[in-house]
């Protein structure tokens, strides 16, 4: 396989320091993710600061039905690169090209789908939702152009997702800071010079993840001739097909799942009024932007999960999670500590503190209160994409329905009892109802996965060579780094030693 990649551009990440590893490939992936939030924020803030608080609350009004929607989109890319991880860890090339058939194939129809649904029902959606009536046709202008820009979202994600499989963590982040230039000066080029207002925000958006989809795509072309896919490669597979969904859709519908919960949290939001929702729009972006290293790690650990569990390195996988949490939690001790100190100055990027003095009272509340509890979001990110990584997406669904039952149990009966401080604590509770479920659950599978893949010992009376049709000669190796010889294969070999020894 060495001479089909771009050794310059790829990583394996089954040899090696897992800390070292997972820090240098994390590295580019946050800087990735910190471009994409830096845009984002500039978005925000330029809604914010030149189109006032109810432009802002009618961006942030939509935030949950965009994850609502979006998240279903990535979640299937996400799970779809698991299959082609593994394929490459497992060095089996002609796998690895109907992988990427697939994804791309699979990724391109629903997307279509999914575009063409959420846009025809995004109003109804918002009004579902209680959106105050003075923001619903600024947030349905918005969030309509978003939907109808699914397509160019799932390019890019597709795309990352497959380069990020191979090890490559860098390409992604240079498009992706491309497409973050451009999207500031089209931000301002369409919202200040053509008067879009928030419409001219969301095109922003659709058009820069275009051209970043379309330059990783170039790449993969390019620079990874194990990817120029043969005429046997196209040929779909049901069963292949069956199975990539069945690893992308649960991953999906987790994030969908999550987002329900949002979707309810939103709800009781709106009822308490303009400032309220532009309060949390204004400290949810800001709190996205501290959450860029969770989001990195977690990406990391995904691949690194991937990789490991197809080279049959079990041990490892528990390695990298150590890792990342090692590394997660220093950083959120510091991130709490720029909270506490900064959260007004931050703030103020959106919104004039002179003006909207409300607005900044109960941002600073909302954004000090999730700052405390990024420990369980560290836990709940890197744990979930471990157990993704390794193939266990049904069961990191599951978190994502505890996350739901948490935040609608705040929405319902918490927010109308506390109010805005109510509402502060729903993601909290969500994050630490998570880790309730996933920690037992990364255990189980763990010990799972051990007794399934270790090689049952030899009984002193069978002559080795019983075992040589069954495993060959260089095949065995030690612990975890050989999993192949199991109980069944061994009575099996033990079985055919004896019918030729009556043979002969």
């Amino acid at each position: 396989m060495s001479r089909m990649l771009n050794r310059n551009l790829t990583r394996d990440l089954t040899e090696g320091s897992p800390m070292k590893l997972m820090v240098r490939f994390a590295l580019p992936l946050l800087f990735g993710v910190l471009f994409q939030q830096f845009y984002s924020f500039v978005d925000t803030a330029i809604v914010g600061r030149y189109l006032g608080a109810a432009k802002l609350a009618a961006v942030g009004a939509t935030g949950s039905v965009n994850f609502l929607v979006i998240g279903m989109c990535l979640g299937l890319c996400s799970g779809m690169a698991i299959p082609i991880a593994q394929a490459f860890g497992a060095r089996d090339e002609r796998e690895l090209r109907r992988c990427v058939w697939h994804a791309a194939v699979l990724a391109g129809l629903m997307s279509l789908v999914f575009g063409a649904v959420s846009a025809a029902a995004c109003k109804p959606l918002l009004r579902l939702m209680n959106t105050p009536e003075e923001i619903i046709d600024d947030s349905a202008a918005y969030i309509r152009v978003i939907f109808m820009a699914i397509p160019c979202c799932v390019l890019y994600n597709m795309a990352s997702g497959i380069l990020r499989s191979l090890g490559d963590s860098r390409t992604p982040v240079l498009f992706l800071v491309l497409a973050s230039m451009i999207n500031i000066v089209l931000d301002l080029f369409l919202i200040l010079r053509c008067g879009m207002g928030v419409e001219g925000a969301a095109w922003a958006t659709a058009i820069s993840q275009l051209i970043s989809g379309v330059g990783c795509v170039l790449v993969m072309v390019r620079m990874f001739p194990i990817l120029h896919l043969k005429k046997e490669d196209r040929v779909l597979s049901r069963k292949l097909a069956l199975k990539m969904l069945g690893i992308g859709l649960p991953m999906g519908l987790q994030f969908s799942i999550t987002a329900i919960g949002s979707v309810l949290v939103q709800w009781s939001v709106n009822s308490l009024g303009v400032t309220a929702v532009a309060a949390v729009s204004a400290a949810t972006k800001l709190s996205a932007f501290f959450c860029c290293v969770f989001d990195a790690l977690s990406s990391a650990m995904a691949t690194f999960a991937s990789q490991n569990i197809g080279a049959r390195k079990l041990d490892r996988v528990g390695q990298g999670l150590r890792a990342a949490a090692l590394v997660g939690t220093g950083y959120c001790v510091a991130a709490l500590g720029v909270v506490l100190l900064f959260a007004q100055p931050l703030l103020s990027l959106f919104v004039d503190a002179g003006a909207e003095a409300e607005v900044m009272q109960l941002g600073v509340r909302f954004l000090t209160i999730n700052a405390s509890f990024y420990i369980p979001l560290l836990f709940v990110n890197i744990v979930r994409l471990c157990i993704q990584g390794i193939g266990y997406t049904r069961a990191a669904m599951f978190a994502g329905m505890f996350e739901m039952v948490a935040r609608t149990s705040v929405a319902l009966f918490l927010v109308p009892v506390l109010g805005f401080t109510g509402a502060c604590f729903a993601s909290p509770a969500a994050w630490v109802m998570a880790d309730a479920f996933l920690l037992p659950c990364y255990f189980w599978i763990m010990r799972n996965l051990r007794g399934r893949l270790l090689p049952q010992p030899l009984p002193e009376e069978e002559p080795a060579g019983d075992f040589a049709p069954v495993v060959p000669e260089g095949e065995l190796g030690s612990g975890t780094d050989c999993p192949r010889l199991t109980l069944r294969r061994y009575r099996r070999g033990r079985s055919r030693g004896k019918l030729r020894s009556r043979a002969a």
